[in-house]
């Protein structure tokens, strides 16, 4: 019996709460206070013209300065130093200072001037490979992302004509890493720190030692350069973007489309049309939105969170509706109305805009911004500044200090640092397959440099040279990667050929894509839960496999595969399907088995393996044992936590999660959260259930609960027990029943309505039958057969359907009705499946070909 910890949210939360008032964190960056730059005195080791300062066991700081004229002021990158003093050892003998932690040794010759390879070295003391010198270069660097996948087909930039270079992350398999902040540029400490320029001499260095515990190096980088910041919950649900010239009638519409088709939606992205002219605009285009306020109070009463398309570049121009009061505040000549010039690193202009412009839209309904720099890269006055990345900290930081909401900006990657500023956009990609192979590898490393929320161009931005046609397999395959991403945003280019429109395509890729996008909004209490872990420990909910288990070479060689979240693995398909099915090469780690959602197979862990999947499915393959929380149906917006969960409970050992929730998108989350834990415990012939009640509280936090357990796999019970009274089976159960779903071979039990401080126990007792093995793709067989049977059918309209196939293809419907046969019905469909090749066979009527076809896909992941 495995047994997993499923999440660590709760107990973390716990572990880093009186942390947390000791770090700087990016919410409250504005407030800067100097005291959590200066590392605490017992920290700091002063050697003539050096200072070294142990901030963990892992990580140090090395400054030279000749003058002993030290900086602490915050850096780009660097923004806490007073961390909690690790335990560590110091002493000089024969020339040198040597200080000692528990994980890392490093010497300094005493007297010897600016730091160099013949008087500084650092070792790791817990692998004798990792040894380092000044100068020393990194072999096996793991990769941090890049600017944009502007032009970008696959990982080659059709633009420059050259294949895709990342910058370097934090890991690599050399097992260290190095900072030198020396010529970073720094905050100074006022009200809200603003860029300054500050000729510094000297040497300022960070180095870390972690040899392949990437996890510490990831949570330890976090603890200088600030945390990965909550967002709000609502940007885990389904974007709608178009750079199209939308106009107030046109966005009523589409969305009362999706609302008829039940398909959710949280996030309006409104592009650079809803202003009148150019690139850069301030003003709305009111041939298109001719009362913005009614527009914009249309959208907050329809639970949707709206955004608009900035380019600031060309400054603000006479003809925008707030020319004057702005130019007023800047102190500029309103008369001939002269254009004022962008200036980022101009404290009074930035001010200015968001007073006079900006904040009174928001004020009005504006919910964030999207950012797009594309033009010049550094600012004119101040050099090195990059416009990307200031551009990320002004509009990040005046959100924060402006609103009670959490501050929220989509931007895009300005360099190392912008983890603090959220979400990035990744540009204007080709729509191709090599796109869609290239992007989960792209996606997971940036969680390298802590950069966790990537949001792609879904289906891809523009079409390659001479093609004008979507391709439906593709954009539904990439849809369903998109709910697998950090944010699931369609957009795409002004193009009438590009349509991402669901209701656009046949129905075999309508159902397949509107399934995946409710799947994703299913799972949002699993992924906000670990969007709490990405705040707390800076670990990303798409995380590369060697994070988990980096002494296994599949975790870098498979670099597409990727860990979603703790306990769910995703292997995307990236490439068109052959015979109507998709082959996905996989390597399920050692350590546990996994479940195959989409199948209902239980595949033994340590192995690779090549599984197919129909257009409606995916390989998701989840930790044996596992506990995942989960919204239903009915929830089409992400709001408001619903009083309605639904506990998956999955085959293969016991499991246990701590389902972390919180208003969603006030600041106070820090204090104001709940936890509710759920173990699953199976030992012999039953499985204990126990929901613990929620701990803590929040703002509008549901009173009362609906717990709906799923067991997925399971076989019929014996008997249901809640608080130790039994509940009766039900086919329609809705409260206090049980039912059985035999399309997915899952044991539903719905409990009563309670209160969400309340625990709760549910005992679920089978009656062994330990050769009776349903985890071996018989969710897959019954789906299989229901198309075959229909294929049939539909080839031969006249055709008496042989009474073994009709009886094999309803097995799954008397598992429903007739529970208390389950092991016969099991038993005799086990015996009937294998018959069937030789059934379909004697069907003359279809012909060889269909007879063929139809076996084949009858045996698709067989054996396998």
């Amino acid at each position: 019996m495995n047994s997993f910890l499923f999440s660590k949210v709760g107990l973390k939360i716990a572990l880093t709460s009186a942390l947390a008032s000791l770090l700087l964190l990016p919410a409250k960056l504005q407030a800067q206070d100097q005291k959590n730059l200066q590392a605490d005195p017992k920290a700091i080791i002063p050697a003539d013209n050096a200072r070294f300062t142990v901030l963990t066991p892992r990580l140090v700081r090395m400054e030279w300065e000749a003058g002993k004229d030290f900086d602490d002021h915050a850096s780009f990158v660097v923004v806490n130093r007073r961390l909690p003093v690790p335990s560590f050892s110091q002493k000089r003998e024969n020339g040198w200072l040597v200080i000692n932690t528990s994980e890392i040794e490093l010497s300094y010759k005493l007297g010897s001037g600016e730091f160099n390879a013949q008087n500084l070295k650092v070792r790791y003391l817990k692998a004798d490979s990792v040894n380092w010198t000044p100068g020393k270069k990194q072999k096996y660097n793991l990769g941090g992302t890049t600017r944009t996948l502007d032009g970008v087909d696959g990982d080659f930039s059709r633009h420059s004509n050259h294949k895709l270079e990342l910058e370097d992350g934090l890991l690599a398999r050399d097992g260290w890493y190095f900072l030198n902040d020396s010529s970073s540029l720094r905050l100074d400490n006022s009200d809200w720190p603003w860029v300054f320029n500050k000729e510094r001499k000297g040497q300022d260095w960070y180095f870390m030692a972690y040899g392949n515990d990437f996890k510490s190096a990831l949570h330890d980088f976090s603890l200088i350069a600030g945390k990965v910041p909550m967002i709000p919950r609502y940007a885990f649900g389904y974007w709608w973007s178009r750079y199209w010239s939308y106009s107030d009638n046109e966005l009523r519409t589409l969305v009362g489309y999706m609302k008829r088709m039940q398909i959710p939606l949280d996030v309006l992205v409104v592009d650079m049309d809803w202003h009148r002219q150019g690139w850069t605009g301030w003003s709305w285009n009111k041939s298109l939105f001719p009362d913005p306020g009614a527009f914009l109070d249309w959208t907050n009463k329809s639970n949707l969170k709206t955004t608009l398309n900035l380019h600031p570049a060309d400054g603000v121009a006479g003809y925008e509706d707030d020319y004057i009061p702005f130019a007023t505040a800047m102190g500029v000549d309103t008369a001939g109305r002269k254009t004022v010039p962008f200036m980022v690193s101009d404290k009074k202009y930035m001010s200015s805009l968001f007073n006079k412009i900006l904040r009174p839209m928001e004020n009005k309904g504006v919910d964030f911004w999207w950012l797009d720099w594309q033009q010049w890269p550094n600012d004119k006055k101040i050099t090195n500044l990059s416009n990307t990345w200031w551009l990320n900290y002004v509009f990040y930081t005046e959100m924060e200090k402006n609103r009670n909401t959490r501050p929220m900006l989509y931007h895009r990657w300005g360099g190392l640092g912008n983890h603090r500023y959220q979400i990035g956009f990744s540009g204007d990609t080709f729509i191709s397959w090599n796109s869609l192979e290239y992007q989960p590898y792209f996606t997971n490393t940036a969680s390298n440099v802590l950069y966790s929320y990537w949001s792609h161009d879904i289906g891809g931005h523009q079409f390659r040279s001479g093609e004008r046609t979507m391709d439906p397999e593709l954009y539904t395959r990439w849809v369903q990667y998109g709910v697998f991403s950090p944010i699931l945003r369609t957009h795409s280019t002004k193009n009438g050929d590009i349509k991402k429109e669901l209701w656009n395509y046949s129905q075999t890729y309508l159902n397949a894509q509107v399934e995946a996008i409710r799947l994703r909004y299913n799972l949002v209490p699993y992924i906000y839960t670990m969007s709490r872990e990405t705040y707390n420990d800076a670990i990303a909910l798409c995380r590369p496999m060697y994070y988990d288990y980096p002494s296994n070479n599949e975790s870098y060689t498979f670099s597409r595969q990727y860990m979603f979240g703790d306990n769910m693995l995703i292997s995307p398909i990236g490439t068109p399907s052959q015979e109507g099915y998709s082959k996905v090469k996989v390597w399920l780690p050692s350590g546990n088995d996994w479940y195959e959602w989409h199948t209902g197979t239980l595949l033994k862990g340590g192995q690779v393996y090549e599984r197919s999947f129909s257009i409606d499915e995916y390989p998701i393959y989840i930790k044996a044992g596992s506990v995942i929380p989960m919204y239903n149906d009915k929830v089409d917006n992400l709001d408001k936590n619903p009083g309605d969960i639904i506990l998956g409970v999955y085959p293969g050992g016991s499991g246990k999660f701590d389902l972390y929730e919180d208003n969603g998108n006030d600041k106070k989350f820090d204090k104001e959260h709940t936890i509710t834990s759920i173990t699953s415990n199976v030992s012999n012939n039953q499985t204990i259930i126990n929901i613990s009640g929620a701990r803590g509280t929040y703002q509008d936090m549901p009173a009362k609960r609906n717990y709906h357990l799923k067991l997925y796999g399971s076989e019929a019970p014996q008997k249901v027990l809640v608080n130790g009274k039994a509940v009766a089976f039900n086919q329609n159960a809705r409260s206090d029943n049980w039912m059985y779903n035999g399309k997915d071979l899952s044991l539903n039990i719905y409990l009563p309505e309670v209160s969400s401080k309340k625990a709760m126990q549910v005992t679920v007792v089978y009656d062994n039958k330990p050769d009776l093995n349903i985890h071996n793709g018989t969710v897959e067989k019954f789906k299989r057969l229901s198309e075959i049977t229909s294929e049939i059918k539909n080839l031969d309209n006249g055709i008496y359907l042989p009474e073994i196939l009709g009886e094999t293809e309803e097995t799954n419907r008397m598992l429903e009705y007739h529970p208390d046969q389950f092991e016969q019905l099991i038993r005799k469909f086990n015996q009937n499946y294998g018959k069937l090749p030789g059934v379909i066979q004697g069907i003359k009527s279809l012909g060889p070909d269909n007879q063929k076809k139809l076996i084949k896909k009858l045996q698709y992941n067989q054996g396998n």
